[in-house]
């Protein structure tokens, strides 16, 4: 069953929150962070990215940029840009993207959830970028950025989220970058507090919808403070992390695309043929085409759109891996025909968030850069949430959600 409690956020006042506020660390490089933060000092990206105030060129793992961040952490406390809250409660993130409307709760999840495995991930993690992520907890002592977790559909906390949903929210603004609407409850109330509590006390599973290395350092540095701790309960701060949870209904997953460099040595004609071998082929001319269901893929190739739907006998329906459009793409598609073994290290190949749509596809072939792109179907939650509970990987770049989380709206403290 899954353990979180309510905490003391350390956030904005309410008319700073849209100078403090940005995007996740993880979503933009160093020059965009720099650009974005422009001359505005209130700008987390000094806590999430501090590179920013060394020279360009400076390394994000440089070991002053750790301690940059920390010292601006301090400073952001100090001048009352961030102010920590008096009593532990929980809050309701809600974000609006197209006229859909989803609604999160924060919370703080326990960290040996994650040890254990009620809190479920589908991805592999990378100890570089766990070691990262450590790092910049340990100097900060704090969960700057939220995990972004979803929970199956539950008809408690939907009341409740609708309930405050109908109140004036603490933030209310629209971010300039993502043009999506970003809104924020407080929950003080004891008797929704204990309800929040209580419901996600009955969940058998979390899951990590985004941000596998954040909850994998978040419970590494919560398992060395324990270690540190002679007089350790398990109830202290740090066992426990941020987490920004939704139902599972409610998430929006786009398209992961992908875009090839060459075709390995291979004729657009012999490409083709290959492709019939397991996928009905079909021309469908210049205009953008989208997959409109599972195992069909679109391809863009000279200039054309081409309809692929994966033969009878190409996947098997009950294996939670084998079913996926990634991974039947990267098995008859990207290994079989272009030899692109390891998606995550090769370099004759790179990856599209569904957000940027069909026409990034189409300009990165066009330009010359590419040679082909391929439009995959979304995943489902419930695909996801079934690999989860097989205790089975995804293949790599397969989920792509939106909107993402904003950061900076609240912090979590570990002491």
């Amino acid at each position: 069953m899954a353990i979180i409690k309510p905490f003391k956020g350390i956030r904005p006042p309410k008319d700073l929150v849209e100078q403090v506020e940005s995007r996740p660390y993880d979503v933009l490089n160093s020059e965009e962070a720099r650009a974005e933060a422009g001359d505005n000092e209130k700008s987390l990206y000094h806590i999430i990215k501090p590179e920013i105030d060394f020279p360009e060129g400076t390394s994000e793992y440089d070991p002053r940029v750790y301690e940059k961040a920390a010292e601006n952490f301090k400073k952001f406390q100090d001048k009352g840009w961030l102010v920590q809250d008096d009593k532990e409660q929980y809050y309701i993130y809600a974000q609006q993207m197209n006229g859909k409307t989803q609604y999160g709760l924060v919370v703080c999840a326990h960290c040996d959830d994650y040890a254990k495995g009620v809190i479920k991930k589908h991805e592999l993690t990378r100890r570089d970028k766990e070691e990262d992520r450590m790092k910049h907890v340990r100097v900060n002592n704090a969960n700057i950025e939220p995990v972004f977790f979803a929970y199956p559909d539950n008809a408690v906390l939907d009341a409740l989220l609708k309930k405050y949903a109908a109140t004036e929210p603490e933030y209310d603004f629209i971010a300039p970058i993502d043009g999506f609407r970003h809104q924020f409850w407080i929950v003080s109330d004891e008797n929704d507090i204990n309800t929040i509590t209580e419901q996600f006390a009955k969940m058998p599973s979390l899951y990590i919808a985004d941000g596998h290395h954040r909850s994998a350092a978040a419970a590494l540095v919560g398992a060395e403070k324990q270690k540190q701790n002679p007089n350790h309960k398990g109830t202290e701060e740090y066992d426990y992390f941020m987490a920004v949870c939704f139902q599972a209904s409610q998430l929006t997953i786009l398209d992961y695309n992908r875009v090839v460099k060459d075709l390995n040595g291979l004729t657009s004609e012999q490409f083709i043929d290959e492709l019939r071998k397991n996928f009905y082929v079909e021309k469908k001319g210049t205009e953008n085409y989208k997959p409109a269901r599972l195992h069909e893929f679109s391809l863009y190739l000279d200039g054309f759109w081409w309809s692929l739907s994966a033969k009878e006998g190409t996947y098997d329906n009950s294996d939670p891996i084998g079913v996926l459009d990634v991974d039947i793409s990267s098995r008859l598609i990207l290994d079989d025909i272009l030899s692109i073994k390891d998606l995550r290290s090769s370099d004759r190949i790179d990856f599209v968030g569904g957000l940027r749509g069909l026409g990034e596809l189409k300009r990165r072939v066009d330009s010359g850069e590419m040679r082909a792109a391929l439009a995959l179907y979304p995943v489902s939650m419930n695909q996801i949430m079934n690999i989860a509970d097989s205790g089975k990987i995804m293949p790599p770049k397969a989920t792509w959600f939106e909107p993402k989380l904003r950061s900076g709206l609240v912090i979590h403290k570990l002491d």
